[in-house]
Parts: structure tokens; C-alpha cells; sequence
């Protein structure tokens, strides 16, 4: 039996139709021979993510973004739905990370597989996540940079207030005499240089000599080095017999009688017995000095007229001369 023309016709364009939907949604990631399984995960934003956008597990391809919708309580949440085909087992405890994908920055849902012993279910709500987008980690990164480079122009600003605040007109003036200095200072060291160098031409026949005079005496330096060992031998051997005499006894005794010596002195000085009164007071030396005077007047009366003196022991004056 021949089929008609208009029967072939509508079964090669159902045929064709049925191929088209079969490949746009396999191009959109639907695969309607392979079991589908449903998950969810709740953003605070999708920053631009879309449906049939692609998941990932460790860098494949396992499904695609279904609905998008948002959640019904006033925070502004958005529910995902993630449809996978692939059979590969979800640990429960497994992170919904919503990323960029690609040069062109296409977003995805890169799904994190946990360690948990428990898989998720059909209908189970993953754990969310969201990697910084583009702006905000060129922030992150710029933000450092940026508080850097205010510091930084706040300390050249500072550094230049300062720098006008110390190069002012009179420290200019102090330079650029320092400068001049410097130049005279160059200018006689030049001179003294050329100076030097004159020196050493007219008087390098003195020079000479003078060298071999040194290169003589190191010479003989260096033919009597024995003797010279010798003498050093001999000075050490004197300062070992020091060494062995009696000589830091007597040291150590002058110290002792220095150390007395110093310790009468401070007691005179302070006044303490007749040595410190007689120096620090002087009144007794006024007492024993009118002590002497007296003691003279009364030699000098008793030599005069010694019969004064003997009368009441009953002996007569015959040397006294009489009177008128």
C-alpha cells in the first residue's frame, strides 16, 4: 500500500520538527533519554545568571540552570533550580557555587562535592556559595593599592612641605656657600697636590737616599736580630728576677704605711687629738705661744735678780744694788 504524497510530506515534517526541538533543547542541555534529577539553591544575588546556564562538577558539564524565581518572603532572595542529568552522586553536605565560567565571564553554578556519608535527595536544597564577580575582585585587589597610594602621596606631601619648610632662602644661601667651600677646598687640594709633586721631583735624590738609609738599617737590623734576641732575653730575664724579689712586698708595705700615713692626716684634719687641735684650733696655739712669752719673761727676771726668787729661803740678796 503507497502512502500519499501529503502523508509522506507530514511525516517527514514531524520527523523534522520533533529533531529540531530534540536538538535546540540538547544545545540548551536538556537530554530527554536521561534521568533528571532537580536541586535547589538560594542566592542573595545571581549576578546575571540565567536559565539552561551550565553546572559544573569539577570542570563538566552535569546539567543546567531550570527556573529562576524569587523567594516568597521580602528579602529578596532567588530560588535556582539546578537540573542534572548526570547519575554522579551528591554528597549532602556538597556547595551550589555560583561562578564565572569562561573568557567571556558566562556564569555557572560549579557544584562542590562535600565528604559527607549522606547523598542528597530530588528536591534537596544545597548549600549556597558566591565568588566575588569581576568588580569586586578587581576592588579587593585595587582597594590595598588605593590606601597605599593615599599614604604614599601623604607622605610626599608632608615630605615636600618639609623639604620647602628646610630648603628655604637662607638654607639655600648656606648651601651654595658649603658649595664654594667645597670648590676652595678642591682647588687647595689640587694645589698641594701639584705642590707635592714638585717636591718629590726636586727632591727625589734626597728621597732616595733616605730610602737606602732605611733599607740599611732594616739590614743591619736583620744581621744582629740574634743579639737583638739576645737583649730581650736579658730584659725578660731581669723582669723575672723582679718579679721573684721581695720588690711587691716593699711595694705593698709603702702602700700599708702610705694608707696610716693617710689616715693620721684626715684625723688632723678633722681636729681629733693634740696634733688635730694644735692645727684646727688655733687658740690653743695662742695659749702655748703666750705660754712660751711668759715662760722667757720669767727666764730673763730670773737671770736679772735671781735674789728675788731665793729671799724666802732665807738667803740675802748681796748682789742687789742700793738704791739712789
Amino acid at each position: 500500500m503507497k502512502l500519499k504524497k501529503e502523508v509522506k510530506i507530514g511525516i517527514v515534517t514531524t520527523v523534522a520538527i520533533a529533531c529540531f526541538i530534540y536538538g535546540f533543547n540538547f544545545l540548551k542541555g536538556k537530554n530527554f533519554f536521561s534521568s533528571r534529577r532537580e536541586f535547589y539553591a538560594v542566592y542573595n544575588d545571581i549576578d546575571g545568571l540565567v536559565e539552561a546556564n551550565p553546572i559544573l562538577v569539577n570542570g563538566n558539564r552535569v546539567g543546567m540552570v531550570g527556573k529562576i524565581k524569587f523567594m516568597p518572603n521580602t528579602k529578596g532572595q532567588v530560588v535556582v533550580t539546578i537540573v542534572m542529568d548526570d547519575d554522579i552522586p551528591i554528597p549532602f553536605n556538597s556547595v551550589a557555587k555560583l561562578s564565572s565560567s569562561g573568557l567571556l565571564e558566562t556564569k555557572a553554578v560549579t557544584i562542590l562535592l562535600g565528604n559527607s556519608a549522606a547523598i542528597a535527595k530530588k528536591g534537596d536544597t544545597l548549600i549556597s556559595s558566591q565568588e566575588d564577580n569581576l568588580k569586586q575582585a578587581v576592588n579587593k585587589t585595587i582597594a590595598p593599592l588605593q590606601i597605599k597610594a593615599q599614604a604614599l602621596l601623604g607622605s610626599l606631601d608632608s615630605l615636600m612641605i618639609a623639604f620647602k619648610q628646610v630648603f628655604n632662602d637662607q638654607t639655600q644661601k648656606n648651601l651654595s656657600k658649603s658649595f664654594e667651600s667645597i670648590k676652595d677646598a678642591i682647588t687647595s687640594l689640587e694645589t698641594t697636590s701639584f705642590r707635592l709633586d714638585t717636591m718629590v721631583i726636586t727632591e727625589k735624590v734626597k728621597i732616595s737616599s733616605i730610602l737606602t738609609k732605611i733599607n740599611k738599617i732594616a739590614t743591619t737590623l736583620a744581621d744582629n736580630s740574634d743579639k737583638l734576641g739576645n737583649v730581650i732575653s736579658n730584659f725578660s730575664n731581669i723582669s723575672d728576677s723582679i718579679a721573684k724579689s721581695n720588690l711587691t712586698s716593699a711595694i705593698n708595705h709603702a702602700d700599708i704605711a702610705l694608707t696610716q700615713a693617710s689616715d693620721i692626716f684626715t684625723k688632723i684634719n678633722k681636729g681629733e687629738g693634740t696634733m688635730g687641735m694644735l692645727v684646727n684650733n688655733d687658740s690653743l696655739y695662742k695659749k702655748l705661744d703666750k705660754t712660751a712669752e711668759d715662760l722667757d719673761k720669767l727666764i730673763l727676771d730670773l737671770n736679772e735678780n735671781p735674789n728675788h726668787f731665793l729671799a724666802p729661803f732665807g738667803k740675802k740678796n748681796h748682789n742687789k744694788k742700793p738704791k739712789g
